[in-house]
């Protein structure tokens, strides 16, 4: 296994060094062309989902990221033609200065080379990251997981396809198989691939952090906060919390937990009014229960205990937490965060000014649902990810967080004398 892998890792070095040779006009031509045969292939690549999707529970918090539609599908196709439309990341001289000897230096950007993408089920992830990859003039080394592995073959088969009628080679993207085994060589590669970005569940991400020795871009897991300050307008807290909960509760920038001011605690019945019709569970502390009982369907509102705070739930559940003051939320997102995403609901400018200032986090709202953090929300065209982390890249990252850069000295025949 280990054998084989590492001649797959070898053959997409080298392709990695023959994408350097593309100009941007062929990278956007392949992409357009994927889009098209996304469409095209829309039938196969369903069916091929289709044997996934029977494989898990529709119970299963990770059913509604495993399924595709044809309607998923044109939202992809569309990303990758709007990747085409994004200017090209590389070539970019971020830096340019010349030495009194007359040195010229120029720091350049430049594809990191070979990425490896470890995820779960989100065959979308496989669009999305080849598309980014292309565009940016990295190959990529895709590691899916075994519950959308029908799923991600399609694609993949697909990809191949239209890069063969472009005589470009195939090796640029690979597809591992589905195992551990693939997973632990991947993490070894060293001396063939230059980045990991792990996409998934915080132990998947805690994984492959404690397991890697080639550098780790972390990204996804998403415990979310927003906070309903004692000057918040209730109307724009409601929709806020709903949307952040409701919009799709399998994504990282889902709201996990609603803070609210004990001041406010009377409009806590309708900031979570809505919420009702989509079942969301409540876990509410001692405060807020009470501010909820009679108001809240019973069936759905239960006693907070000590995990339902810091905990991403992926599903239509929430987390309700009273605090005295302004400094207690900072304290509670401080302790529980996973600095992702946090909001603010609040009409007093200096407090939000404070908030984004202090809160440390790599999407910081105020009076927004937190489920714009988002690479296409945000312009960058598809994402890899969300990095969770500070070194490097941070927030949605799309062309530019995928590259690196290289210092290109220019000179007459100068030396150096000390």
């Amino acid at each position: 296994m280990t054998t084989n892998l590492n001649e797959t890792f070898a053959a997409v070095q080298v392709a990695s060094r023959e994408l350097a040779l593309l100009n941007d006009d062929i990278i956007n031509q392949i992409l357009n062309a994927v889009a098209d045969a996304a469409i095209a292939e829309t039938p196969f690549i369903l069916a091929e989902n289709e044997k996934d999707l029977a494989r898990m529970d529709k119970n299963d918090p990770k059913y509604d990221r495993l399924k595709l539609t044809e309607e998923r599908l044109k939202g992809i196709a569309a990303d990758t033609r709007n990747v085409a439309t994004l200017p090209s990341p590389l070539g970019k001289v971020l830096k340019e200065s010349v030495r009194p000897n007359g040195m010229r230096l120029t720091k350049v950007s430049v594809p990191f080379g070979v990425i490896g993408i470890i995820y779960e089920a989100r065959p979308n992830v496989s669009f999305d990251v080849f598309s980014l990859c292309l565009k940016s003039g990295n190959a990529c080394i895709l590691k899916g997981g075994s519950d959308a592995d029908c799923s991600n073959r399609a694609i993949i088969s697909v990809i191949h396809e239209v890069l063969r009628k472009f005589n470009i080679n195939p090796h640029i993207v690979e597809l591992l198989p589905a195992d551990r085994e693939a997973t632990a060589a991947l993490l070894n590669a060293v001396g063939y691939v230059d980045l990991i970005i792990p996409r998934g569940s915080s132990s998947l991400i805690h994984f492959v952090r404690e397991n890697a020795k080639i550098p780790v871009i972390e990204t996804g897991a998403g415990i979310c906060h927003t906070y309903f300050d004692e000057f918040g307008d209730v109307n724009k807290g409601a929709a806020i919390i709903h949307n952040a909960k409701t919009r799709r509760v399998s994504v990282c920038n889902a709201l996990d937990c609603a803070i609210i001011h004990e001041k406010r605690l009377t409009d806590l019945p309708m900031l979570c009014e809505k919420l009702k019709d989509s079942h969301v569970i409540i876990y509410a502390d001692a405060q807020a229960y009470q501010a909820l009982e009679g108001s809240y369907p019973t069936e759905l509102l239960e006693h907070a205990k000590a995990e339902s705070f810091g905990t991403e739930f992926l599903d239509y559940k929430m987390a309700v937490k009273t605090v005295k003051s302004f400094e207690d939320a900072l304290g509670h997102i401080q302790e529980n965060s996973s600095k992702h995403s946090e909001c603010i609901v609040t009409e007093n400018k200096e407090r939000a000014a404070l908030f984004t200032k202090i809160v440390d986090a790599a999407c910081v709202y105020t009076n927004v649902s937190t489920a714009f953090t988002d690479g296409a929300q945000f312009g960058l065209g598809a994402e890899i990810g969300i990095s969770t982390q500070k070194l490097h890249a941070r927030g949605p990252m799309g062309l530019e967080e995928i590259t690196s850069y290289k210092w290109v000295i220019e000179g007459d025949g100068q030396t150096r004398r000390n």
